[in-house]
């Protein structure tokens, strides 16, 4: 009985490691900074993300600038790693799962974040950023809040 036991024990250690580094090594590289520099100056609202909110924890954080303009939104910071993250744009500033998950249907997604070390997305068209203020990252596979900050 201890034998399978340890052999359990081990599978789960082996799978959460999996869980944790298989989004580090598949991550895109960030973009460079001559990029991060065009959209910054292109932007017309910035905020900061700080891993002080009340949806933030050793796990789930973000950090840094990011900037928002008409056509795209631009992180320069770092993320928490993690697996499936979306950016969303919010009416209302949210910080933590309990208060976006009843937002969500009505929130931008914009995309895909892939880089924990900086992003640039393409804001899609027919999202108007002058209807929103917040930006929130979220982790789909987990429903987990990540970080968010409001804009404007």
């Amino acid at each position: 009985m201890k034998k399978i036991i340890a052999i359990a024990l081990a599978g789960l250690i082996v799978l959460a490691a999996g869980l944790y580094f298989y989004p580090i090594l598949t991550a895109e590289d960030a973009p460079d900074a001559a990029q991060l520099d065009e959209a910054e100056a292109s932007a017309s609202y910035t905020a900061q993300l700080t891993r002080d909110l009340r949806g933030s924890d050793a796990l789930h954080w973000g950090e840094g600038q990011i900037s928002v303009s008409a056509d795209a939104i631009a992180h320069r910071g770092k993320l928490a790693p993690g697996p499936d993250y979306k950016l969303y744009l919010t009416k209302g500033f949210v910080e933590h799962e309990d208060e976006f998950e009843p937002l969500k249907a009505d929130a931008a997604l914009i995309g895909s974040v892939k880089s924990y070390d900086g992003f640039l997305l393409d804001v899609p068209e027919g999202v108007d950023i002058e209807e929103y203020d917040t930006i929130v990252v979220w982790c789909e596979t987990f429903g987990e809040f990540i970080t968010a900050a409001r804009y404007r």
